[in-house]
């Protein structure tokens, strides 16, 4: 198993949330083979560090006619009709092709200073079997579940989506296994990863973990921390048995 950090927000990224991160995995019985905390190289599975890795995939896609540049701002896509409303999920609006058209993505030689979509093909359907929750199907295109998505923001940062392929790929990932509010994006990741020429790995999809009032936990509905259980004196067996750990 590898522990990769995906630090890529330098808003929210932070060297002590890392060595929590590590402390509270190990805490909890979980180990790994690669990554921090194993004495190898920590900036190899540190997102944050692997820039150049990021940028020859956006060159490649840029170059394959996959990118466009877009200036719409956040604000222009929260108001969009296709914003998402559902509780038990992050995902981006579907975005209108307010900028699909453009024709000068060769005229950039770097990310910066515009975000960067990747061009959806238009009605096409991405299909995949997940471990846990069978066969999924979505429709890429603007009227439908996927829209042309981020892949390189304008602050110069590479995307989710993006990155993960790229460490996906690199790291010989043969299955990723992740929350049910990625399963969109698991459809997204797929259309780069043939548009790059990897081979996609296995998926398992957990359902959420919720409280007692069926809400999604996370830090908005102020979920408690791990950190914050165990300093209330919660043994990592109870923990474990919270989140259905058979």
């Amino acid at each position: 198993m590898i522990l990769r950090n995906e630090d890529l927000d330098p808003q929210r990224s932070r060297a002590e949330f890392v060595g929590a991160m590590i402390e509270d995995l190990r805490w909890l019985g979980i180990h790994w083979s690669e990554g921090p905390d194993c004495g190898g190289a920590y900036g190899a599975y540190s997102q944050s560090e692997r820039r150049a890795h990021y940028l020859e995939a956006w060159r490649r896609l840029r170059e394959g006619g996959f990118l466009y540049p877009c200036i719409c701002s956040r604000k222009d896509l929260a108001q969009a009709a296709s914003a998402p409303n559902d509780a038990d999920t992050d995902d981006e609006p579907v975005y209108p092709w307010t900028c699909r058209e453009r024709k000068d993505a060769a005229e950039f030689m770097e990310p910066a200073g515009v975000n960067w979509r990747f061009r959806v093909p238009d009605g096409e359907a991405v299909e995949f079997a997940d471990l846990n929750l069978g066969w999924r199907r979505y429709v890429a295109g603007s009227n439908f579940d996927l829209g042309d998505f981020l892949v390189w923001r304008r602050d110069d940062v590479p995307a989710y989506q993006l990155a993960v392929v790229v460490d996906d790929a690199a790291m010989r990932i043969t299955e990723v296994v992740r929350g049910a509010d990625l399963l969109k994006s698991t459809a997204r990741q797929l259309l780069l990863m043939r548009a790059l020429g990897y081979a996609p790995p296995a998926y398992f999809h957990c359902e959420l973990v919720r409280d007692a009032a069926g809400v999604r936990l996370a830090k908005r509905q102020d979920a408690l921390s791990i950190r914050h259980l165990r300093e209330s004196g919660m043994t990592a067996e109870k923990v474990l048995e919270m989140a259905g750990w058979p």
